[in-house]
């Protein structure tokens, strides 16, 4: 977040053609942040108050009903269906089930052919279907809502739906608002309405709308006429542009007079607007889009095994289709003879004597081809998809249901709100994150002031008059205020305040305080009262002051001047009120110049009681120290003394404005005046316009002080960023804050530590990026990259090779859980230097190396061809910190390392300025925190608190990339291996692709056989328990090594899998091969021995065995011989009766135990010589875990 944003803290998107200049074109379509909604003063929309008729003539817009839903009932079917059919999968299920239609390819049963792929479809479209008939429940209710509508000269009920562009609205008390109105008045009698935009950004603090004191008789008299010419609808909820022509006069309109659709009235009884936009053109439903999907890493790795398995499909179905030929041709003269091809029929029956469809041999070898793909068909594993989903599903409720994660302070708990992307957090190795707000608390207090040269609250003292009545002794009398929060405040600067208004110093003081108070937008609220105006009823009394503001940084300012005597009492649209040590003051605004990205300062133009005009301004100090007067040598001396004091205040971590003021002339307030009436008034660009207007007053200003505002770093946070060091992921930090700030905080989080190198890169031109990037390099030997998707390939090389001593000295190491905890901790030490040729030169003679770089020369940097040096020197640093950035400087950090490198990014903030950052990275995490909701809502995770991201990555992270990436191996394996038992009896049935196999259990193997153990387990279990995970940070430098799924594990899984498959085919056929069973009891035989196989190797890899588990391995496998049963007993079917002849013999039983241990036996003895001689970090964990729960439990016994 910008660190002077202490108006709103959502960017001004007024300002997006600047920001524009430093952005970089890759960019571009993926920013979040709006564009000027139109450029031609003449193309606006025209708005007749009251005369809704007239408004629409001319115009066609849309009425006030609103559709979020995708489907009707004619159009569901088809669009559901189009929209499943995205995926590839389901459109080759489609085409074999559409092949095995055919007469002459119809191996399966034609309607057992669609079953699988009908399962799917239907469960899909019922969650769909289920989804989108809440939608439209949701709409129905909210179109048929009622609101009160003028209509012949009475407010009277009128359907939301029904509401019109042009018609006026009356809204009471904490009712919603229906559409986007223009406000022209309320029951406060300063015009004052405040709203409630939860339901719009998630923000819960109040808002303050205000109506135009110019329609205040419009309301009274009940005179409804007027046009208003406002901009076309668009997306921008943060701006307004408009004008009122109303009794001769041009009325400037901007967001302060402007309610949106979603909206709640708070504390007045009741405002009256006139609609601009309705229904769909509505602010909120044009923002009313999803954040970009992501798809995981692992499942695009899925994609291209996926793509090997299909090449093994075609292999084996041209290995079956040229046999076929072969022996067709071999045998061509004899068909009239053998088993499988006849050309006449030899039965007594209908067919008799008649001929066979025999196509000739060429068509023959193309049907085998389709006929063997129909077969072999899952050996593209469609059941994966929907297991995936499932387990993603169950994961998802276990990390929201995490009390560890759960956040007391804000009563928040862990949010997915993306379930696609579960694993992907087992894999990262860069953070992207935004300070204030994420490291911080984003609480401000006021700690230390620069006053007329002077440095005051070096040594607070606790004054304990803002939680008691204020109440000033002698001249000092008048009402009495208490302040909601506790107050740091310094006795010398409180004793200079009460002296009488006279010198240099008091006057400067003075007008500090008096622009702590004035220059902002904060409302004062009473406690005991609903509205600001309460204050003049109560002046005497004794009541809380509550301050609403949608900035902390503001907030903490104006409490602050209150502390001080400098108390804000009322605020309207033409005036301020201010208790000045016990005397109010009101003080007339002349025009506000609200803070934005471009100035970095807010400025107020204020009359005084004497008829004198002066401008107000705070701002950053990179905007204000090149605005001051520079002749005076008096002042020059302040503002040295007053630099010093802002760079001490930001090595101290503390965050910093600069405050200024001066006398306007009689010539200088014309002159802005008709340029601020001028730009207020305008409908195109009218924000450069406004900033144009400012120049003029925010020049020569005279330097009155400087604040420093205190926001405190989150509990944990130096602790959660040093275990994410430990892990192997790089931590950067992308800020708005000034340099010094930054590195403060950066040394308070321990992501900067005193030995560092720091390379501050604070160019001011392209030449000066250029030369600074360059020298940076020389000096510390770094190369530069010419692989431009990178450099940062994984050395794959094992853990184990840096583990010092024998396995056995390891073991006697992890008894104890002191020493055991020490040498987990030295496992791998040199992992992650490994993992990444970068990590070589992460320092420069033993010293690592930090990047400190500035926003400006991002500029440079990312706009022209200096993006490669950036790249090489930010990677070879082990801190990055990017100091006063736009947003969109930070996407275009993030975007820099995932166009240039294949590691995963990761991106977490608080505010409306992270939103962009966050939906670029690969994983988007938002922080419930004091600025609302936005980045929440375009998040993929969500969290209270900075500190749970070590559980999030750690634990969850790991226990998702290792159950995911098993789930999509054994998924593989499972299908792969019951397709090649199918594969060898094809080849020893003449190549026929005649299944021994009924087709009932080729579609329940997936299905039914062995689906709840895969998904029971995918959610479920853990390899280390989260105790370890959290104590020994590296070991998720598994996931960076890609241990759980790789294309190495892949071809082993498939080696495995095709002995399996021999031996599933081999072991009964060689034990049968004298009997006289028939085709369909050894069918059947395969389909219980191929069942118990897969199901017991599972077992062998299952870390963690609970009750479920239990149930769902040994469960799955009764399932499978209930089902048989009930198969084998259906006499219509060809395999009638045949377990139960097979169930009596002991070599029917003694042939599955052979099946299982033979099939087994070369991946049980790999794995133990595996895990002997070349065991992993995890291994070992695990290991030192049993261990130490042995030397418990002897210890208890």
């Amino acid at each position: 977040m910008e660190l002077e944003s202490f108006s709103s803290s959502l960017e001004n998107s007024a300002s997006t053609r600047e920001e524009n200049l430093s952005k970089p074109q890759h960019v571009h379509q993926r920013s979040v942040i709006l564009q000027e909604p139109y450029s031609d003063e003449g193309d606006s929309r025209l708005v007749y108050i009251n005369d809704p008729r007239r408004t629409n003539n001319k115009y066609d817009f849309t009425g006030n009903e609103i559709r979020t839903s995708k489907y009707t009932i004619i159009t569901f079917l088809p669009k559901n269906l189009f929209i499943q059919f995205h995926r590839l999968a389901y459109i080759y299920f489609l085409v074999i089930a559409g092949l095995n239609q055919l007469p002459p390819l119809a191996v399966f049963g034609r309607t057992v052919s669609l079953f699988p792929l009908l399962l799917v479809l239907f469960v899909t479209a019922i969650k769909d279907g289920y989804e989108d008939w809440r939608r439209h429940r949701s709409d129905r209710n909210e179109n048929n809502r009622g609101a009160l509508v003028l209509q012949c000269g009475t407010f009277c009920m009128k359907k939301w739906k029904n509401i019109c562009v042009g018609e006026v609205v009356k809204i009471n008390a904490d009712e919603t608002i229906p559409c986007d109105m223009v406000l022209l008045g309320t029951s406060d009698s300063n015009g004052i309405a405040y709203i409630q935009t939860m339901n719009l950004d998630g923000e819960s603090n109040l808002k303050t709308r205000y109506a135009r004191e110019e329609t205040a008789s419009m309301v009274q008299e009940g005179n409804f006429t007027g046009l208003i010419r406002c901009e076309h609808p668009n997306r921008n909820i943060y701006e307004f542009r408009a004008n009122m022509e109303f009794n001769g006069q041009m009325i400037p309109l901007g967001q302060s007079n402007i309610i949106l659709r979603g909206c709640q009235l708070k504390n007045v009884e009741w405002i009256i607007g006139v609609v601009v936009y309705a229904g769909q053109e509505t602010k909120a439903m044009m923002n009313s889009t999803m954040s970009p999907s992501k798809m995981s890493r692992l499942e695009t790795y899925m994609n291209r095994e996926t793509l090997w398995l299909s090449v093994f499909l075609c292999v084996m179905c041209s290995v079956v289709a040229t046999g076929m030929g072969l022996w067709l041709e071999h045998h061509k003269h004899h068909l009239d003879t053998l088993p499988y091809y006849r050309r006449k029929y030899f039965t007594n029956g209908l067919n008799n004597n008649k001929d066979y469809k025999y196509y000739g041999i060429a068509m023959e070898v193309f049907f085998s081809f389709l006929s063997s793909i129909i077969v072999f068909q899952i050996m593209i594993p469609i059941s994966l998809y929907i297991t995936m989903e499932l387990v993603r599903l169950g994961q998802s409720y276990f990390m929201i249901e995490d009390r560890h994660m759960y956040d007391s302070s804000s009563n928040t708990r862990f949010q997915c709100r993306s379930l696609n992307i579960n694993e992907d957090l087992g894999q990262i190795r860069y953070i992207f994150s935004d300070k204030t707000g994420t490291l911080t608390e984003n609480k401000m207090e006021f700690r230390r002031a620069s006053l007329y040269g002077k440095d005051y609250g070096r040594f607070l003292h606790q004054s304990n008059h803002t939680t008691d009545e204020i109440n000033y002794e002698g001249e000092l009398e008048g009402p009495r205020q208490k302040l909601k929060s506790e107050i740091n405040t310094d006795s010398e600067l409180l004793a200079l305040l009460r002296r009488g208004i006279e010198g240099e110093e008091r006057i400067a003081a003075h007008d500090f305080f008096l622009t702590l108070a004035a220059c902002n937008t904060v409302i004062p609220m009473s406690k005991r009262s609903s509205s600001p105006s309460s204050f003049k009823k109560a002046a005497n009394e004794v009541g809380a002051i509550d301050y609403q503001g949608e900035s902390p940084d503001e907030q903490a300012l104006v409490i602050a001047a209150s502390a001080y005597g400098y108390t804000l009492l009322e605020r309207t649209t033409g005036h301020v009120v201010v208790n000045v040590n016990g005397k109010n003051m009101r003080l007339d605004v002349l025009g506000l110049h609200e803070f934005d990205s471009i100035r970095k300062r807010m400025s107020v133009v204020i009359r005084f009681p004497g008829n004198s005009v002066k401008v107000l301004v705070k701002g950053a100090d990179s905007s204000m120290l090149g605005i001051l007067d520079k002749e005076n040598d008096k002042a020059a001396k302040i503002r040295q003394a007053t630099e010093s004091h802002l760079t001490d205040y930001s090595s101290n971590g503390l965050r910093t404005l600069v405050i200024a003021a001066r006398n306007l002339t009689d010539v200088e307030f014309k002159e802005w005046q008709e340029k601020y009436e001028e730009a207020s008034i305008s409908l195109s660009e009218r924000s450069t316009k406004l900033r144009q207007a400012a120049a003029i007053v925010e020049r020569n200003l005279n330097l009155l002080g400087a604040t420093a505002i205190e926001d405190k770093l989150q509990d944990g946070v130096p602790e959660a960023i040093e275990s994410l060091r430990q892990a192997g992921i790089k931590v950067w930090v992308l800020t708005g804050d000034k340099q010094e700030t930054a590195i403060s905080i950066g040394l308070l989080c321990r992501l900067l530590t005193n030995d560092m190198h720091q390379i501050i890169i604070n160019g001011t031109s392209e030449g000066d990026c250029r030369r600074l990037l360059i020298d940076a390099k020389a000096k510390y030997r770094i190369k530069s990259v010419d692989n431009p998707k990178g450099v940062l390939k994984l050395n794959k090389k094992k853990s184990s090779n840096h583990i010092v001593g024998d396995f056995d000295a390891k073991k006697s190491s992890v008894l104890s859980p002191e020493i055991g905890k020490q040498n987990l901790r030295n496992v791998g030490a040199v992992e992650h230097e490994s993992n990444d040729c970068r990590d070589k030169i992460l320092s420069y003679d033993g010293i690592p190396l930090a990047l400190i770089i500035d926003g400006n020369s991002l500029v440079y940097i990312l706009e022209k061809d200096l993006e490669q040096e950036l790249f090489d020197l930010a990677t070879s640093c082990r801190v990055v910190i990017c100091c006063r950035v736009a947003p969109l400087q930070k996407a275009g950090i993030v975007d820099m390392i995932k166009n240039r490198t294949k590691d995963m990014t990761l991106a977490i903030g608080d505010g409306a300025n992270d939103v962009s950052m966050i939906q670029m990275a690969d994983v988007g995490v938002g922080i419930c925190g004091q600025e609302g909701r936005q980045a929440v809502m375009a998040s993929d995770f969500a969290m209270g608190q900075f500190r749970f991201l070590k559980r999030l990555l750690l634990v969850h992270g790991h226990w998702n990339y290792q159950r995911v990436g098993y789930l999509v191996l054994y998924n593989f394996y499972r299908n792969a291996v019951f397709v090649l038992m199918l594969f060898w009896y094809v080849l020893c049935a003449a190549f026929s692709t005649v299944s021994a196999v009924t087709d009932w259990s080729s579609v329940f193997y997936s299905v039914i056989y062995t689906s709840v153990p895969t998904i029971i387990v995918g959610i479920l279990d853990k390899d280390l328990s989260y105790k370890t995970l959290l104590n020994f940070p590296k070991l998720y430098g598994a996931g960076h090594r890609q241990e759980s799924y790789n294309l190495h594990l892949f071809w082993i899984t498939m080696l495995d899998t095709l002995w399996q498959s021999l031996v599933l085919f081999y072991v009964p056929l060689f034990t049968y091969r004298n009997s006289s069973i028939d085709i369909w009891s050894m069918g059947s035989l395969w389909t219980i021995s191929v069942v118990i196989l897969v199901n017991v190797h599972l077992a062998m890899d299952i870390k963690r065995w609970v009750l479920v588990t239990h149930i769902a391995t040994w469960g799955s496998i009764f399932i499978s011989y209930l089902c048989m049963v009930i198969l084998d007993s259906i006499p219509l079917f060809p395999n009638y009766w045949t377990i139960y002849h097979l169930a009596t013999s002991r070599t029917y039983w003694l042939t599955i135990l052979l099946t299982i241990i033979l099939g087994l036996l070369p991946r049980f003895l790999c794995k133990l010589i595996y895990q002997i001689f070349w065991p992993s970090d995890v291994q070992i964990a695990r290991e030192a875990e049993i261990l130490r729960k042995g030397i418990y439990l002897n210890k208890t016994l």
